[in-house]
């Protein structure tokens, strides 16, 4: 799927950035409204709302399975700047990716 590709390209530096809805259709030689409209049929979602389920399940997977620092998991996961990662994993799941990392350890002790 393009979707996990993409995030395997993230993860290993092949990729810079993360891909919109309107990059996913030029790869599947289709207009963006087919593919929004596809996506929200066949899952209730839209494809911002998908991708964003799939990176804060890496990152959940990450923040759980590694000892990268939170920057480098948001840079691993296109985020520039920090600080916008942790805004978004916040938004996201309402605590921050430290508080996500601390009740993790919590629980395995």
């Amino acid at each position: 799927m393009l979707v996990d590709q993409h995030m395997d390209d993230l993860l290993h530096g092949r990729c810079g950035r993360r891909y919109s809805a309107s990059d996913f259709a030029r790869l599947l030689f289709i207009h963006p409204r087919h593919l929004t409209d596809t996506i929200k049929l066949t899952t209730g979602k839209s494809p911002c709302d998908v991708m964003e389920e799939r990176f804060m399940a890496e990152a959940h997977r990450m923040l759980s399975e590694t000892t990268l620092s939170i920057a480098d998991i948001g840079g691993k996961l296109g985020w520039n700047d920090p600080s916008n990662f942790t805004k978004f994993f916040r938004h996201m799941s309402g605590i921050t990716p430290m508080q996500f990392r601390k009740n993790i350890a919590a629980v395995r002790v």
